[in-house]
């Protein structure tokens, strides 16, 4: 078994007893709960994300990540929700890496990394997203995936667009040669970050991509500017060249 393939299976078996187990733990204050998932659980989570990367240009991976959206499905009609959260998060990983092949510069991923943050805080504080938190939770329930919190039968929800964006982002720094770990590491952290902000706020949820395509950009800006810049000089120059060549009338 490779060290990829066992990492994996002891983070599944880690994860899985603590889904199982996690009413059982000791209850603990608010903020111990908001370092708890921020800095252990959801990283955790994150972390299959990046076990799965090496399958990011894979055939055949839309094909997979409909089938795990199509089991997730199944299992929330179920009502196992431990294990369609998992399904849930396989789904958008796979589905991520599919939606990365659309892009064939990295000039559109930072295009998108600027925009979609726009998008879901308006979401979030004024259309859709608002209406399904606060109208119909159930419909939310359904399609986030769940952080239980120790000792309690409540828990905290991450929407499924925020794990397809994640997936994106991370494939889009190995795709064009960025800092992956780094990229991975600040994406997770933002995503405790932006949690604690609504704890702190006193607020039902915020928008999680805003703090998440910040943490892709922060760790590769110089590296996407000079690769943004140097395709912006050789367009320039290719565009001279090409009027060089023309015949003088």
């Amino acid at each position: 078994m490779s060290p990829r393939a066992a990492a994996f299976a002891a983070l599944s078996v880690t994860v899985a007893a603590y889904y199982a187990f996690s009413e059982s733990f000791p209850d603990i204050s608010t903020w111990w709960e908001v370092a708890f998932l921020g800095l252990l659980l959801i990283p955790a989570l994150f972390a299959f994300v990046w076990l799965l990367l090496p399958l990011w240009r894979a055939r055949g991976i839309a094909l997979v990540g409909l089938a795990f959206a199509a089991l997730a499905a199944v299992l929330e009609a179920a009502d196992l929700s431990a294990p369609a959260n998992f399904a849930k998060l396989a789904a958008m990983t796979f589905l991520g890496f599919w939606f990365l092949s659309f892009f064939d510069s990295l000039r559109w991923v930072v295009l998108v990394a600027a925009i979609i943050p726009i998008v879901d805080a308006y979401s979030v504080w004024r259309g859709p997203t608002r209406h399904i938190v606060t109208e119909q939770r159930e419909i939310f329930t359904t399609l986030s995936v769940a952080f239980p919190v120790p000792g309690e039968h409540a828990s905290a929800n991450l929407g499924l667009p925020d794990f397809l964006f994640f997936a994106v982002f991370l494939a889009a720094s190995v795709r064009f040669r960025l800092r992956p770990a780094w990229t991975w590491l600040a994406m997770a952290l933002s995503i405790g970050a932006t949690m604690a902000l609504a704890v702190w706020l006193d607020v039902a949820g915020l928008p999680a991509l805003p703090l998440l395509s910040l943490g892709f950009v922060l760790p590769n800006a110089d590296l996407i500017w000079a690769r943004l810049h140097r395709g912006r000089s050789e367009a320039l120059g290719g565009s001279g060249a090409e009027e060089a060549s023309r015949p003088v009338d």
